[in-house]
């Protein structure tokens, strides 16, 4: 069994970023996170060992401690503002790449188009964007499409870990659609979402299971098992090393791993040494290696 570990896998700038300032910020003084600060169980635990407490973004009661932090999915600028006049000392983990999708937003709207975002309409990183867009339409699948209003001018732009694919789609749905408007994209898919979903489309060239390491409610994580289970493969999502079964792997020949990018390399490292054991395992049964053969000549 041979592991293939994706060129491009895990833990960006962003959400390394994030977890650095918060947990400065935690050392410094007690600190509620309003919200999941990047979507990770591993991380929420790590965080709660620091005294860092967990507050709601729509709840200006949900903290006791003076410093807050918005998460690096970030936040709408109507809630922030409403933290600081609230007294408390706000500490902004967003990720840069969610700041650029926020500014392109807000230009749009400042230009006079009626802003549509493509992405999940109840994520943290989708309502923090249109928060201050009242007007904003959110869109995911073609039948979303009706509610884009007609309008002289529409703006688009994508939750930062959408698929390019999906979001050309959609873009071109609408402008098929508005044929009499001013369609103007702007692509703020974030550069390490394009590069794991490139990398597993060279996974899914020499591999015959894939295993995806992230969060469960990770939507970038999500998007990459997707992409695996649409392309036919045995395709398996875990959180940590511990949840791999050696009863998977009983037909596989190339394994491919990647991971989503609130994924500690830590948990990247332990899923490797473990399917490394594995192999060894597999290798060293001579039952399971004449199983393994028949299925295969089957």
């Amino acid at each position: 069994m041979n592991i293939i570990l994706a060129q491009h896998h895990g833990m960006c700038f962003g959400v390394r970023d994030a977890l650095r300032t918060t947990h400065t910020a935690a050392q410094r003084a007690p600190l509620t996170i309003l919200g999941q600060l990047v979507h990770n169980p591993l991380v929420d635990r790590h965080l709660a060992t620091l005294g860092a407490l967990r507050g709601d973004l729509d709840d200006l009661n949900s903290a006791t401690t003076q410093q807050v932090a918005i998460t690096a999915h970030g936040a709408s600028d109507r809630h922030r503002q409403a933290w600081q006049s609230a007294g408390h000392t706000v500490i902004d983990t967003t990720c840069p790449l969610v700041k650029k999708a926020h500014h392109a937003l807000a230009m749009l709207v400042n230009e006079g188009y009626q802003p549509v975002v493509i992405g999940q309409n109840q994520h943290v990183e989708v309502r923090g964007l249109i928060g201050d867009f009242p007007s904003a339409v959110v869109v995911l699948e073609e039948a979303d499409l009706d509610r884009v209003p007609s309008h002289p001018r529409l703006g688009i732009v994508s939750q930062t870990t959408q698929p390019v694919e999906i979001a050309l789609r959609l873009v071109d749905a609408i402008k098929r659609r508005h044929r009499s408007s001013e369609v103007r994209f702007i692509d703020t898919i974030c550069h390490p979402t394009k590069q794991r979903q490139t990398a597993m489309d060279d996974l899914l060239r020499d591999c015959d299971h894939i295993i995806v390491i992230g969060g469960r409610n990770s939507n970038n994580t999500r998007q990459l098992v997707q992409k695996a289970s649409a392309h036919g493969l045995p395709t398996i999502q875990i959180e940590h090393a511990d949840e791999l079964d050696p009863a998977w792997f009983g037909k596989a020949r190339n394994v491919g791993v990647t991971a989503g990018t609130s994924t500690l390399d830590e948990t990247v490292d332990a899923v490797m040494q473990r399917l490394r054991q594995i192999a060894a395992e597999l290798r060293s049964n001579p039952v399971h290696e004449f199983l393994r053969s028949m299925l295969h000549a089957a």
